[in-house]
């Protein structure tokens, strides 16, 4: 009997144990023009959730400190990591997988969830000197967001909302000086190579 290789073994531990959300989900075959999102966090979530990066469980990172909540679906990119590719000369990745934000009309009650998403563009977000990109996305098939193509079908107000919430979602009220600083919005072709950047800075973190 010939022995079970790597991919079948791997197969075959998928089926009888969860895959971690970020090293052991998918991208999807039609990356990066389709993805596959791990959902964290929804928009009427208080407190903020993040994947733990030993476990893979969803834990609790700190609860939301102002009435300042994410204003579309919030995760991570699976199999990506925010390098040096990513982050360009100058600039230092965070070290984490590529976050996504999918807008969608319909709601949802929890995350830990998957979902396909179509990128339309991006936010190029600096926090304490490191590249923190925001993928901009919309949910396949969605009937309001769904036949967004670009980030030029995103109403202004939409990319505001997003604007606002990185900007000021870990100040404190009054606070005089920021943390972090947005230095471009982007729009999908821009957002395919940072997707393809970070798949090349995770293999090269990981292999």
């Amino acid at each position: 009997m010939s022995q079970p290789n790597a991919d079948q073994l791997l197969e075959v531990m998928r089926t009888l144990f969860k895959c971690h959300p970020w090293h052991g989900v998918n991208i999807g075959p039609d990356a990066p023009h389709r993805v596959t999102c791990y959902i964290e966090i929804v928009p009427t979530d208080t407190v903020k959730y993040e994947v733990d990066k030993a476990t893979g469980y969803l834990k609790v990172d700190r609860p939301q400190k102002y009435s300042n909540v994410c204003p579309t679906l919030y995760g991570l990119v699976p199999q990506t990591y925010c390098g040096d590719l990513v982050a360009g000369e100058g600039l230092q990745g965070d070290g984490d997988p590529l976050d996504i934000c999918v807008l969608t009309e319909k709601t949802f009650t929890h995350g830990d969830i998957l979902v396909e998403a179509i990128p339309v563009g991006g936010i190029r977000l600096i926090d304490h000197q490191q590249a923190d990109d925001k993928i901009i996305a919309v949910l396949k098939d969605d009937a309001v967001y769904g036949r967004w193509q670009d980030i030029g079908d995103c109403s202004p107000q939409v990319i505001e909302r997003l604007r606002h919430y990185f900007l000021t979602y870990k100040d404190a009220p009054g606070a005089e000086t920021r943390n972090t600083s947005i230095s471009a919005v982007y729009g999908r072709t821009a957002a395919h190579e940072v997707i393809l950047k970070s798949r090349e800075d995770y293999k090269k973190k990981f292999g």
